[in-house]
């Protein structure tokens, strides 16, 4: 029905090896008609695929989405996405799209880190931020500080949120006077957004290297965020100072670095002015554009 609007393209790029999300034998028919009508094909790795759930499977990581599962205290099942990617069927698209791709980009550091020394691996490119849209919101800070969660029930359990939970349970015991928390379940982004607006920390994923979206769109609005921002990606960046707050799967670590925010709050302006000129260096969606051509045009 689409063939004739999917073909004379200089670029198409995949977002995941299963880009379309149907069965892999499928997948692999679309794939090969787009490189037959196509100049060039490019995977972008920004989410769960065979080699970033076959890195963290095989313990190359200090820890991981799967944490819950390897200790047991997750069910199984809820883990069933994920690990698709490991299938006989889906290892076999895996094969078959890098065989058939001219490079692979990795979108942060949880999908760099697997992909490091692969011959298809073109490099790294930054999430796109359109900082046009999100300007940095001043929330001064009176007798409270807010503390934000919102919460997806269906991804919750890869993104680390027990830990964060387990934490401000301690936090609201010691500092109630301190401290407005607040958490959202499922709420459509506009309701979320609106939310999260008033908050000075927001609390964000634990079982990550790097920020996503939700965090990447919070840092440039000078929030401080408690996300991925692990060793690897300081150093990849180069940072001589903190944009955002490394949480670890460690309640008591978390609790450490959100009791230091409380009993010094004039540190939440420093840090919520570094992440927004860390967004505006490295993620400026006109920079970020630029790269993907660069990068397109040198395969």
């Amino acid at each position: 029905k689409h063939k004739a609007s999917l073909k004379g393209f200089d670029v198409v790029q995949f977002i995941n090896e299963n880009s379309f999300g149907v069965i892999p034998s499928v997948e692999k028919e679309i794939i090969s008609y787009l490189k037959n009508n196509n100049e060039k094909l490019f995977l972008l790795s920004c989410g769960t695929d065979y080699s970033s759930v076959n890195y963290a499977m095989n313990d190359h990581l200090r820890y991981s989405i799967f944490e819950g599962y390897k200790d047991h205290s997750i069910p199984k099942e809820k883990y069933k996405f994920p690990l698709r990617y490991t299938t006989q069927p889906y290892k076999e698209l895996h094969d078959y799209m890098f065989s058939t791709v001219d490079g692979v980009i990795a979108s942060d550091m949880d999908y760099h880190l697997p992909l490091k020394g692969h011959q298809k691996y073109l490099g790294l490119i930054p999430n796109p931020i359109n900082i046009d849209i999100l300007p940095i919101i001043d929330n001064p800070i009176g007798k409270k500080i807010n503390i934000f969660i919102g919460i997806n029930k269906g991804n919750s359990h890869t993104k680390g949120i027990r830990y964060f939970k387990e934490a401000l349970d301690k936090i609201k015991i010691k500092y109630a006077d301190k401290i407005e928390v607040e958490i959202v379940e499922n709420l459509p982004y506009k309701e979320y957004i609106t939310k999260y607006n008033k908050a000075h920390i927001l609390l964000d994923q634990v079982l990550s290297y790097d920020q996503g979206y939700n965090a990447l769109e919070a840092m440039a609005k000078g929030k401080v965020v408690f996300t991925g921002a692990e060793k690897e990606f300081e150093t990849f960046y180069q940072l001589d100072k903190k944009v955002a707050i490394n949480a670890v799967p460690d309640v008591d670590h978390i609790v450490a670095q959100l009791e230091e925010f409380i009993l010094h709050p004039q540190k939440l302006n420093e840090i919520g002015t570094n992440a927004r000129q860390f967004i505006e260096e490295e993620h400026d969606y006109k920079k970020i554009a630029l790269k993907y051509i660069e990068y397109w045009s040198k395969a």
